[in-house]
């Protein structure tokens, strides 16, 4: 099961979207600013856990609407990832955006028990990492996968201000440690705006920065992964 390297007083706040009943966005019109991944014709620069053709396959008959990316992965969590810069460039505008996808569970297994895990949206920048960190990221939980929602799932977030210099609502930093709560956040001279603007990766994930897993089975579809821009009300 997950367990918390830390007292965690931000994670409590994060699972603020409740997932509802995913309607397709491929029939959405072009003129809404919309970027969607449909995998009708390839991954659209998106890849899932083990790479497409390992772990991670595009279904064609289980999608919705079909096709979709599917995963059958046993690790410490899964991840799909994009590193298109046509994708990325897209929250660089300072535009006001949401960002989200559909997912279907078919299984997530924890030592023969069915188990429930929580999906992150992280977007991250690779440019001059802190000492010890791989990249420096912003983070929100747009929901938790079960096994008991049946189904397409939607789950998204909304970006009203990407130039805000303070984390938003619900949103985690990644990069330093809190040295006394030891809860992940984003390192000196690093905001939500310059990481948003820096964007290098995009990814959806399950292994939430300062949680640590054990060894779990996924099985688990991903359709319609898309970003939209938005003029805020």
């Amino acid at each position: 099961m997950p367990s918390k390297l830390s007292t965690s007083r931000l994670l409590a706040a994060l699972a603020t979207l409740l997932p509802a009943l995913a309607l397709p966005l491929a029939s959405q019109a072009a003129d809404e600013g919309l970027r969607v991944a449909t995998f009708s014709k390839n991954s659209s620069g998106w890849t899932g856990p083990g790479g497409i053709g390992g772990a991670s396959f595009i279904n064609k008959k289980s999608g919705n609407e079909a096709p979709s990316l599917q995963t059958k992965f046993e690790d410490f969590g899964i991840t799909f990832s994009e590193q298109k810069a046509s994708w990325t460039g897209d929250l660089k505008t300072g535009k006001a955006f949401e960002i989200g996808l559909d997912v279907n569970v078919h299984d997530i297994v924890f030592f023969h028990d069915s188990v429930t895990r929580d999906l992150a949206v992280e977007i991250r920048d690779y440019d001059n990492p802190p000492e010890g960190y791989p990249y420096t990221s912003v983070w929100y939980i747009v929901g938790t996968l079960s096994p008991a929602n049946k189904g397409w799932q939607h789950y998204s977030v909304t970006v009203a201000d990407p130039a805000a210099t303070t984390l938003p609502q619900g949103w985690g930093g990644y990069g330093a440690e809190d040295p006394v709560t030891y809860e992940p956040k984003l390192p000196p001279g690093r905001t939500f705006a310059n990481v948003i603007a820096g964007a290098d990766e995009i990814v959806f994930t399950t292994l939430i920065p300062g949680w640590v897993y054990g060894f779990t089975y996924f099985n688990v579809g991903v359709d319609n992964l898309f970003i939209r821009q938005i003029t805020p009300q």
